[in-house]
């Protein structure tokens, strides 16, 4: 299936920056209300499932014998239906 962008915005911020934003998603979360999202001209509204699938992936990109690129990565998905199809890998922990 296709994937259309609805949304998308990068630019460098400090971490304390960063903190901020994640905290406005994670109370938006919270409190069972959609997540509201704009930059510039775009801007977009969702309202995640509850259950919704949560995934955290930590990259290094590049070559394997040089210093390449790390990210860390943090995605909510939902069907549109409201099935979040969650695999049951187990508990995640941040440390």
């Amino acid at each position: 299936m296709p994937e259309e962008v609805l949304f998308e915005t990068e630019q460098s911020q400090s971490r304390s920056e960063i903190a901020t934003y994640l905290r406005s998603v994670a109370d938006s979360l919270e409190a069972g209300g959609p997540l509201a999202l704009a930059a510039g001209d775009q801007s977009v509204e969702l309202d995640p499932t509850d259950p919704a699938t949560f995934e955290v992936k930590a990259e290094r990109e590049g070559l394997a014998d040089s210093l390449g690129e790390l990210s860390v990565e943090f995605e909510i998905e939902w069907d549109e239906g409201g099935d979040s199809g969650n695999d049951g890998t187990g508990e995640l922990r941040i440390e």
